[in-house]
Formats: C-alpha cells, sequence, structure tokens
C-alpha cells in the first residue's frame, strides 16, 4: 500500500516514544520506506538501534554527525519525505516549531519539509490544556500543520485526562490517510449500507443473517481513503471504519429504511451492501411452543424494498449500487435486479465456495451493468473494494 513512499517520523522526549517501534514496524509491513529522527531528550527513553534494526535506516540525532554520505543531510531528507509525522511531541517541540525555532535535527528537517506535516501531542494534562500550549497549536494548523488531539487516560504522572499519545492505529490510519492512495473521489459524497439487519421475534429471539459488515466497511474505508465523504449504514458488526467516517447504526431492516430514505438525496453514490432481510416477524402465534419443540410459528411481513425504493427515486446523477447474493443462476438473477431496481450497477456476490460471500475476507464478484459483464479476480474483500470504486467511477 505505501510501496515507494516515505515516511519521515520525528520522536521527542515522551515515555510514549516506545510506540512508535510498532508504529515504524507496520509502516515498514506496508512498504514504506521509513527514516526516524530522534531529539537528544528522546534519547533517555529509547535507543536509536532499535528504530534502525526496523527501519533498516540510520536514526538521525545530530544535525552535524557526519557519519554519513555528504550531502546536507536534513534537506536531502526532507525533500525525499512524502509526509513527516512528529509523535510524540512534547510541549517544548511544539513551542520551536511554532516559533520558528530550528536548533535541532527534528526541527530542522521538518522547517525544511514541504510535504503534509503531522503533530501528535503527548504530556500532561495541565501541560496540554496551558492556553499557551493550545496557542501554539493553533497557530500551527493556521500554517497547515494537522494536530492529532491526545487521549484522554491515565497519564504516566498518575493523573487522569487527556494528554495520551493516541494509539499506533490512529496513527498509521492518518499516515494511509494522507499518502497511500490518490484523492480520485474528493468531493464526493458516498453512502454505504453494510452489515446484517435484526428483526425481532420478542425481546429475547430475533431473526437475523451471516453478514459481517467487511465487504461494506471495505468499500467505504477505501472510498475514504480516495477522498470521499461516506457515511455508513450499518448493521451490528465488529468490523472497523477509519476516522473521519460518520456511522450511523441501525438494528432493523425498517429503521435503515428511514435514514437511508430521511438523507438519501445528499449523496452521488449510494452503494447498498448490507444483507438486508426480507421479512420482519409480525407476531409470535401463542401457545404453539412446547418444552420439547423449539420451532416458532411467526406471521411474516415484507420489509421495505430499500433498493428498489432508491431506483425509483434516483436523482439525476445519481448513481444507485445494489449487492445481490445468489446460490445458483447468479447472473442472470443480477441481471433482472439490476432491470427491476432501476440500478446502475449490481454487484453479483458468489457464495458458492467457502473462501467468498459472508464472514470471510475474500470474495469473488461480478460487476452488472446495462451494456457489461464484469468478473473481477478472486481477492481480498480490501482490493475488490477500490475494483467496485473504480467501475462506480465511470458510469
Amino acid at each position: 500500500m505505501l510501496k515507494g513512499k516515505t515516511v519521515v517520523l520525528g520522536v521527542t522526549g515522551s515515555i510514549a516514544a516506545y510506540k512508535i517501534v510498532d508504529l515504524a514496524s507496520s509502516l515498514k509491513k506496508l512498504h514504506a520506506d521509513v527514516h526516524v529522527i530522534m531529539t537528544k531528550n528522546a534519547l533517555n527513553f529509547i535507543t536509536p538501534i532499535t528504530f534502525e534494526t526496523i527501519t533498516g535506516n540510520k536514526c538521525l540525532v545530530d544535525t552535524f554527525d557526519r557519519n554519513f554520505e555528504f550531502n546536507v543531510e536534513h534537506v536531502s531528507l526532507a525533500k525525499k519525505a512524502d509526509i513527516f509525522l512528529v509523535a510524540p511531541a512534547s510541549a517544548n517541540v511544539i513551542g520551536k516549531i511554532a516559533s520558528g525555532i530550528c536548533d535541532d535535527m527534528l526541527t530542522t528537517t521538518l522547517f525544511a519539509c514541504t510535504k503534509k506535516k503531522l503533530i501528535a501531542p503527548a504530556m500532561n494534562t495541565n501541560m496540554y490544556l496551558n492556553p499557551i500550549l493550545q496557542d501554539n497549536l493553533e497557530k500551527l494548523k493556521k500554517y497547515g500543520y494537522e494536530i492529532i488531539e491526545p487521549a484522554d487516560g491515565i497519564l504516566a504522572c498518575g493523573d487522569t485526562g487527556k494528554g495520551r499519545l493516541v494509539g499506533v492505529d490512529v496513527l498509521l490510519d492518518r499516515i494511509i490517510y494522507h499518502i497511500g492512495y490518490d484523492k480520485d473521489l474528493k468531493g464526493k459524497n458516498v453512502l454505504i449500507s453494510a452489515g446484517p439487519t435484526v428483526e425481532a421475534i420478542d425481546p429475547v429471539r430475533f431473526i437475523t443473517n451471516h453478514s459481517s459488515g467487511k465487504m461494506g466497511y471495505s468499500i467505504a474505508n477505501k472510498a475514504y481513503l480516495r477522498g470521499a465523504n461516506v457515511t455508513i449504514v450499518s448493521g451490528p458488526v465488529k468490523e472497523k471504519a477509519y476516522e473521519g467516517i460518520n456511522i450511523i447504526n441501525i438494528t432493523s431492516a425498517k429503521s435503515m429504511f428511514d435514514v437511508i430514505k430521511d438523507n438519501y438525496k445528499s449523496f452521488d453514490y449510494i452503494i447498498m451492501a448490507a444483507a438486508v432481510a426480507d421479512y420482519t416477524p409480525i407476531s409470535v402465534a401463542e401457545n404453539k411452543i412446547k418444552k420439547s419443540d423449539s420451532n416458532l410459528n411467526l406471521e411474516l411481513t415484507r420489509t421495505n424494498d430499500i433498493l428498489k425504493f432508491l431506483g425509483e427515486n434516483k436523482l439525476p446523477n445519481q448513481k444507485i449500487i445494489g449487492f445481490s447474493m445468489e446460490t445458483e443462476n447468479l447472473i442472470e438473477n443480477s441481471k433482472a435486479k439490476l432491470a427491476k431496481k432501476n440500478a446502475d450497477m449490481i454487484c453479483a456476490n458468489s457464495i458458492n465456495n467457502k473462501n467468498t460471500g459472508f464472514m470471510v475476507d475474500t470474495n469473488l464478484v461480478t460487476l452488472i451493468k446495462k451494456d457489461e459483464i464484469k468478473e473481477l479476480p478472486f481477492d481480498t474483500k480490501e482490493n475488490i473494494a477500490n475494483g467496485i470504486l473504480d467501475e462506480i467511477k465511470t458510469l
């Protein structure tokens, strides 16, 4: 994902410096070229050799270190960088950056860098809330720096409050967002439904399906990384969405329909990836359940056909994409669904293989349009999500 990208990590004097070891490792696994610059105070918490072992690059500390190839090191690394993250960022370093002070390798290289710069503060709560520190952060925002706000929790000093360095996953997400993908969907508003719906029988029992939401969330995450403004209408799932994606949690098919009906006009692309129940129980027939018999006699009613509603009420230039899951006649049934629902594309999902469909990370999808049928290669749902988005752009 980050092959050919150069990430520069600036590490300052904070107990949270150990987290950046995991971040550097995660970046290397994504094939990024990772360089670490440490302040002298950071050496009190972690040694340069730790970063050098993980990244394969010399960890820089001294601005006037002569043990490197002859060039102006802070300038050459600044030019090479695709993104520069200072984490953990101490109050001292934040103050120096905001004041234009370049007195070490980290601040000097940062000032020479013209690419995206991120600051992730970590410090005592009272230090973080100090109005001088807050003024410095606002000043950095004005100059285009992105501030990754610290988390709440128990701090190393024993205090509780805001000041903890955010998790490695958050830092990694922000780096991937900025340099992982071209922003070819920037300005597009995308609504995606994902996961199952749950239809209550009574206060204890319910009807649902095996949908994990993996496909829908993969599409949502990739659309976000490609610059779209993304909203997920999600049934109960365990999947994770990137920070910055708006998630509307629902339970039943009716609640999903109501949310989409109220909001669909605001979106350029609507992708119905959820496994929505066709029926919902009206009641349980009384006195039909014996102690030795768990069968339920249910009175059912059809749920709202969300895809049909969207097709019938589609706005000009709005694109509607549906999903289908069939055990037989996949292509024929999907073509019929495309016409009947007035959709722009149907993603036909194969479920005849243990490695496709529900609860797995891979899939086999055929894209059905009015004038074209295109089978995507068997792949991970993340890669298939990009293939689906590529095709949506051509509609």
